[in-house]
């Protein structure tokens, strides 16, 4: 028996209570550096989001090693699979890390999992005499529910694409709930691997939100500083490389021709396109390698206001520009998009009460309580999806009373 009931907004778990939920996000991104996660309270009417802890868990060098092996597709099924249950164990291993703030595990609800990505392809290709669009989330959701008794929500982004939908950006949900506003004009600005845009008009609905990934965000600049530093750094502190040099201003030329950029929404890329593939051309041409991160620095910044500048869907520009994400701690990066965007407030969205750092697993936690409680997790204007769909799997845990 199904133990879903009719309530106002679609479909309700039969044991939903209208007080606050506890919920931890998890999320492991393109960089490949280590798991963000974060556990939260969610309430609704209105919606609201209190973060209670967070704890950043890096990888070993061994393990973000495998992982760049298994993302650049460089490893076989058997070594796929162990990875899949071996990250479960580390998402799991972050669970108990994390500080609860006088709660106890068994208070939690559910445990939010992005996973890790080792294949996004939105576009669609034949297999198996099919055309399909597909993607691949590794870490085992049995495993990190077994560990930790907590049900988990994984594989948030199948169910969209089997909708139709892009499978990305999904965090624009988590935007719309909590920037949305009637007189302000906002754009919520994501500076992760990958970076992404929500496009929030002033009073606009959910049907009128606009939200896709501009390009690269930090994985170019993070690959570039590793290979600098011959492995010993993972990313460019501060934007320190960048700052000492010059834009390769041909370089900069040609990389803005890149067709992603002039795409039409709803898109996502992801390390196929913005990774290794695009970066080991450039270093065979002998660039300095300082003024090959300035060009790629500057590269990531142009790229993120030419979208918004293409984009933004009304004559009016937006106010207010609210960033999150690793590249928030580049001052290069953000001093060259300050240049860019000139005229907007920019604000980081800890003045909503959100730490930065911490925006995509504190998303996935709230996504998650969505699909526990029956709701949408997509915004089909956002991903092109046909329509709004509960997003991901459940697994259950010992707390699971989803089933009656």
């Amino acid at each position: 028996m199904s133990g879903f009931a009719p309530c106002a907004e679609r479909w309700c778990p039969v044991n939903a209570k209208p007080e606050s939920r506890l919920a931890i996000g998890l999320m492991s991104g393109t960089s490949l550096d280590g798991i963000d996660a974060a556990l939260v309270e969610i309430s609704d009417e209105p919606f609201s989001v209190r973060t209670l802890s967070k704890l950043f868990v890096p990888y070993e060098e061994t393990a973000r090693s495998e992982l760049a092996e298994i993302a650049a597709g460089r490893t076989s099924a058997e070594e796929l699979c162990r990875a899949h249950v071996a990250l479960g164990l580390l998402f799991a291993e972050a669970v108990e890390f994390l500080p609860l703030g006088g709660y106890a595990l068994e208070e939690v609800n559910v445990i939010g999992c992005h996973g890790q990505t080792v294949r996004h392809l939105p576009r669609r290709a034949s297999s198996l005499g099919r055309e399909v669009a597909s993607t691949l989330q590794i870490g085992s959701p049995a495993v990190l529910a077994h560990r930790t008794g907590i049900t988990v929500v994984s594989d948030f982004r199948s169910a969209d694409m089997a909708a139709g939908g892009q499978g990305a950006p999904l965090v624009p949900m988590f935007d719309f709930l909590l920037l949305a506003d009637e007189t302000t004009g906002r754009i919520a600005l994501n500076l992760g691997g990958i970076a992404n845009v929500t496009l929030l008009p002033p009073g606009g609905s959910p049907e009128e939100v606009i939200a896709f990934d501009t390009g690269p965000g930090n994985m170019l600049l993070d690959l570039l500083a590793r290979e600098i530093s011959g492995g010993g750094k993972n990313s460019d502190h501060d934007g320190e490389i960048a700052a000492g040099g010059n834009i390769i201003k041909p370089l900069l030329g040609n990389l803005l021709d890149h067709p992603f950029l002039k795409r039409n929404p709803p898109k996502s890329t992801g390390r196929e396109e913005f990774g290794e593939e695009l970066l080991q051309p450039l270093l065979r041409r002998g660039y300095g390698s300082a003024d090959l991160m300035a060009t790629l620095t500057a590269f990531t910044a142009h790229s993120i206001s030419y979208g918004i500048e293409r984009f933004w869907p009304l004559p009016e520009p937006p106010q207010e520009v609210i960033t999150s994400g690793g590249g928030l701690h580049n001052g290069t990066l953000m001093r060259s998009l300050g240049e860019r965007l000139k005229g907007f407030t920019i604000r980081p969205i800890d003045d909503f009460g959100v730490d930065a750092d911490f925006k995509e697993a504190i998303a996935f936690a709230v996504l998650a309580d969505r699909t526990l409680r029956g709701r949408p997790g997509n915004l089909p204007s956002a991903t092109g999806a046909h329509r709004p769909v509960i997003l991901g799997s459940i697994t259950p845990g010992r707390n699971y009373s989803g089933l009656s």
